[in-house]
């Protein structure tokens, strides 16, 4: 599996740029469209937006975990590298990759359940945003500290 490596990382990339761009997209594009329309028009705009990603983001979660799970197992050599700096940044990263999922599925479930309000719309996304950050600057930093 050690000769498909680049082609992993190249996957597991893709997908987190996919993941974190969309998420910073609504944080910090749509959230500021709502100074300059309506209720009625934002509402109009976000289920749109909302409705396009529902239909591949679902993918793009499962293709970032599952190379990040061979990723992690090809790095790690199994568990071998917990312990180590590095094993202890790759741990945190994943633990803050799990947070995002879960909040991922919670917001997946209101959605479906009708239960997800405009202010759990935003403080969700928020959320997953500061998350995303904080397991970019772990996955550049593990390499270098």
């Amino acid at each position: 599996m050690a000769a498909w490596y680049p082609w992993i990382v190249l996957l597991h990339l893709s997908c987190a740029i996919v993941f974190v761009g969309a998420v910073a997209f609504e944080v910090l594009v749509l959230e500021g469209l709502h100074q300059r329309f309506d209720a009625a028009a934002m509402a109009t705009i976000e289920q749109a937006a909302m409705a396009r990603v529902r239909r591949f983001m679902p993918i793009v979660v499962l293709l970032l975990f599952v190379s990040g799970g061979m990723l992690f197992d090809l790095r790690c050599n199994g568990l071998a590298c917990v312990g180590t700096r590095f094993g202890t940044f790759l741990l945190l990263k994943v633990t803050l990759a799990f947070a995002v999922l879960g909040v991922f599925v919670s917001a997946v479930r209101a959605g479906a359940r009708g239960r997800m309000s405009v202010c759990r719309f935003r403080h969700t996304h928020r959320v997953v945003l500061a998350l995303m950050a904080g397991i970019v600057f772990l996955a550049k930093t593990m390499f270098y500290l």
